[in-house]
């Protein structure tokens, strides 16, 4: 039984993260909207990966 109640603790502990990074992710602004382009240019350019700089480019500069 104790093996039982620690798979069902790490069901619900996955469940829980996996619900937790969806909700965070669908908050995010759609890729070249107009509130991603502003959240690109607060985030350091230190921090943004290549398809992030790709991105930015094609979206928020050569529009």
């Amino acid at each position: 039984m104790t093996t039982l109640v620690k798979g069902f603790g790490k069901s619900v502990l996955l469940a829980s993260s996996l619900s937790a990074l969806l909700l965070i992710s669908g908050c995010s602004p759609k890729v070249g909207s107009p509130e991603w382009c502003a959240d690109m240019k607060q985030k350091p350019k230190g921090d943004w990966t290549a398809n992030e700089l790709g991105d930015f480019t094609k979206h928020c500069l050569l529009q």
